[in-house]
């Protein structure tokens, strides 16, 4: 893959992220807006994306918006909202036609730029605020989405164990926001909320595929220059927070299926100089079909429908997931608890470990392989303040040694079991 070294340029109001390659028949543009993780605003962050690529002022409605986007050649469009520790940031994405592909001289990287200059600073605004039918429509569809949640267990299962583990943290706070939030939210407020954010949130810029370097720096300007704004938002770092006790919690509802969900902190952090060990430690534990969850839970006992973890690269969190039936719970909880105990005491293999580091090496490629994931990885690193080249990510992976995966695991605190069960099931 050729890629050229990222060049970064700081702009007025946004930083200018330019990856020229010739790998990709199309450009990817991705505007970032971050701000910290507040329960006000938390809920307008999480509608406002829906509103804005809906209509501008120049194409009034969706349909005139989609349109405009398929004569460019079906240029792609989306935007979403996630929690990156304890920062909230909003994404825009991009995707156009690589116009060296084209038989025509047609400027379509200029044109698709200027909607998208116009969705994010000149949307459709009506009397001062928002068009209200559009507001009102994309209320209703975050209403079900966060209503929706409760359906699916697994999902309410983690935002439960999260609510109850990181509670008083900003962390704790749901990125799709709160009902009762939503209701009061009218269009008049909710362009208030823009107007503040479009000013105020930090923004990089991230533009990969075949450009000129020039070029591309001229219409960046043209689509997302912010005269006024220094361009900083205060950065909320994540705290490392140990626990007392370990917590645990049982709640009921309807289910068939329990959710055995268990938290722990790592207090290891993208860009700490353990971060390499604890990717190796999370495919061995839980991340890998071969992991000790996989393989003692579900295989060997057949306690779990499913059992695996995952850990969250900015808060320093390692969450276990797992499905069991509920009268299994006091047996799947202390199988999931000693295959931590198992880590700690370095039960298990320096092949396993040399095969692990295989298996995230392959997955940091393909992750990077694809434009929007190599986005991703360029901007954790600066969220970290931790950029390094890929090669060097790739190197301090494979040096991991089976010692450093045992030292993170004597790091690893356990800190809340969450059990959602059925009315009559599982007890503590």
């Amino acid at each position: 893959m050729k890629i050229t070294k990222e060049t970064v340029h700081k702009k007025q109001g946004y930083r200018l992220h330019i990856l020229p390659t010739s790998k990709y028949k199309t450009v990817s543009i991705v505007a970032k807006f971050k701000a910290p993780l507040k329960r006000e605003g938390v809920t307008e962050r999480a509608l406002l994306p829906h509103v804005l690529h809906k209509a501008t002022n120049n194409l009034p409605n969706v349909r005139k918006l989609q349109s405009a986007l398929e004569d460019l050649y079906g240029t792609g469009f989306s935007s979403d909202g996630a929690k990156k520790g304890e920062n909230h940031v909003i994404s825009f994405r991009m995707e156009v036609v690589n116009e060296s592909y084209l038989n025509e001289s047609e400027p379509i990287l200029e044109k698709a730029l200027n909607i998208f200059r116009d969705v994010l600073f000149d949307p459709k605004v009506v009397n001062g605020g928002f068009d209200e039918s559009i507001v009102n429509r994309e209320k209703q569809t975050l209403e079900q989405k966060i209503t929706s949640i409760k359906d699916d267990k697994m999902s309410y299962a983690n935002l439960r164990l999260i609510d109850h583990m990181c509670e008083g943290e900003p962390y704790s706070l749901h990125v799709h926001g709160y009902l009762d939030d939503l209701q009061k939210i009218t269009a008049t407020s909710l362009y208030e909320y823009y107007q503040s954010m479009i000013n105020n949130d930090e923004l990089d810029v991230y533009i990969i595929g075949e450009v000129d370097d020039t070029e591309i720096v001229s219409l960046a300007d043209q689509t997302f220059s912010r005269g006024d704004s220094d361009n900083r938002s205060d950065h909320q770092d994540s705290k490392s927070i140990t626990p007392n006790e370990a917590k645990e919690i049982v709640e009921r509802e309807e289910v068939n299926q329990g959710k055995l969900h268990i938290g722990y902190r790592t207090h290891i952090k993208f860009g700490d100089d353990d971060y390499f060990a604890l990717q190796i430690f999370n495919g061995l534990f839980g991340g890998f079909p071969s992991s000790k969850l996989f393989m003692n839970v579900r295989e060997k006992h057949s306690l779990a429908y499913y059992a695996a973890s995952r850990f969250e690269s900015h808060k320093g969190l390692l969450l276990v997931f797992s499905g069991v039936d509920p009268k299994d719970y006091d047996q799947a909880k202390s199988i999931i608890l000693e295959q931590m105990e198992a880590m700690k005491q370095g039960d298990f293999t320096t092949e396993q470990v040399e095969d692990g580091k295989e298996q995230v090496v392959n997955q940091l490629q393909e992750t990077m392989d694809n434009a929007n994931g190599l986005i991703e990885v360029l901007y954790h690193q600066m969220l970290s303040r931790a950029e390094i080249p890929a090669h060097e990510l790739m190197e301090n992976i494979r040096k991991v040694t089976k010692e450093d995966v045992v030292k993170v695991a004597e790091k690893i605190e356990l800190d809340t079991i969450y059990f959602l069960t059925s009315q009559e099931g599982g007890e503590a």
